[in-house]
């Protein structure tokens, strides 16, 4: 039998092929030896120490296969933070355990809704699981429940909300989610993607574990990829109702964590002394280019996170401060795939590279902006 008659090449299934795939931002200043990546919203301090010699001590075990439990990682969560290591799951990323929440309660005609200029991931993976994605606008760059609430229906199964956002690093408080929990009906899966939570140090503040403590349909995402400088490991978490972990242990790989990856993460939660460093680094270079650059004249939306949203006066000016930028060794992120072209996401980095910035931004807008 032909090809021709077999029906020709495999094909994706329907919809596959429609999927826009995940844009990441640039991660090289070609030509110039020596660059800063401000683009992708990793630490500035790098891991701890203890989480590379962990990492290090697993060389002579390559060959071993890894706790397909991660038993010892989910004990070191649960002493962490006070939580039942029976109801956490770690998966390659925070990302992976998404796609997994999307595969288990979303199917063809179902429905997620995330918020207009929410993570991209959450429209990838409904998509991917045969869902339609459902956007709810937010309000001053920032989620708003009742929008959230208008969007469900009947076929909604999850509500995916980053918390704080990517990129707009805007957040709800406490209040606001209790109440878009409280609202959403029962068989809606409300995911806290908690990525940012280290950094995000206000007072009405929460990831929302309180939440899936006394909840049956909310689940809480972390990872070890930003404040815990592991992106490379590829590190997650979730917290969970026990029916929820039961159909998440179903699709995950068997070995889907490495021997590496949950050794360093174990070193890292016990480097509290460097954690505590990484948040004092990010709270005292948040506010201050927050501040120096909007006294340029670019607008800053202001952050929870450990970046900020740099809002120019049209498309084409933020098209030409990147270019310049670059040129400069300063890599940042177009956001033009979140329907922001206008804007530019900046992470902060070490104090050489958010002092280089800011005299590189006053430098395209013209002005003299000198600092001791």
């Amino acid at each position: 039998m032909s090809s021709s008659e077999a029906g020709g090449r495999p094909q994706p299934r329907p919809g596959v092929l429609a999927i826009e795939p995940y844009v990441p931002g640039k991660s090289a200043a070609p030509g110039l030896g020596k660059f800063y990546k401000l683009s992708s919203n990793e630490t500035p301090l790098g891991p701890s120490p203890m989480a590379k010699d962990a990492f290090k001590k697993c060389a002579d075990s390559l060959s071993v296969y890894p706790d397909g439990s991660a038993r010892a990682l989910r004990e070191a969560i649960g002493a962490r933070y006070g939580l039942d290591p029976a109801r956490i799951v770690c998966g390659a990323g925070s990302d992976e355990l998404i796609f997994f929440l999307a595969y288990a309660f979303i199917g063809p005609g179902d429905e997620g809704i995330y918020t207009r200029h929410g993570f991209a991931v959450y429209r990838i993976a409904t998509l991917a699981a045969g869902g339609t994605p459902v956007v709810a606008e937010e309000r001053n760059l920032t989620a708003d429940v009742d929008e959230i609430l208008a969007k469900v229906t009947a076929r909604t199964k999850i509500v995916f909300l980053a918390n704080p956002n990517n990129p707009t690093g805007t957040y709800l408080n406490f209040t606001e989610i209790k109440r878009l929990a409280a609202a959403l009906p029962r068989n809606v899966l409300l995911v806290l993607d908690a990525a940012y939570a280290e950094y995000a140090t206000r007072n009405d503040y929460s990831p929302g574990l309180e939440l899936v403590l006394t909840s049956e349909n909310v689940v809480m995402t972390r990872t070890f990829s930003k404040i815990y400088g592991l992106a490379a490991l590829r590190l997650g978490w979730l917290y969970a109702p026990a029916p929820i972990c039961d159909a998440v242990d179903r699709l995950r790989g068997p070995f889907n964590v490495s021997t590496p990856a949950m050794q360093a993460g174990i070193a890292a939660l016990a480097d509290v002394a460097h954690l505590e460093k990484a948040i004092a680094h990010n709270e005292a270079w948040l506010g201050r280019l927050a501040r120096e650059i909007a006294e340029l004249g670019i607008g800053v939306t202001p952050s929870a996170a450990n970046f900020l949203l740099l809002h120019f006066s049209n498309a084409a000016e933020a098209r030409a401060a990147d270019a310049f930028l670059t040129s400069r060794g300063l890599i940042l992120r177009a956001v033009d795939s979140y329907g922001l072209p206008e804007c530019l996401r900046l992470t902060v980095g070490n104090e050489e590279a958010n002092r280089l910035v800011v005299a590189a931004l006053a430098e395209f807008k013209g002005k003299d902006f000198s600092r001791a």
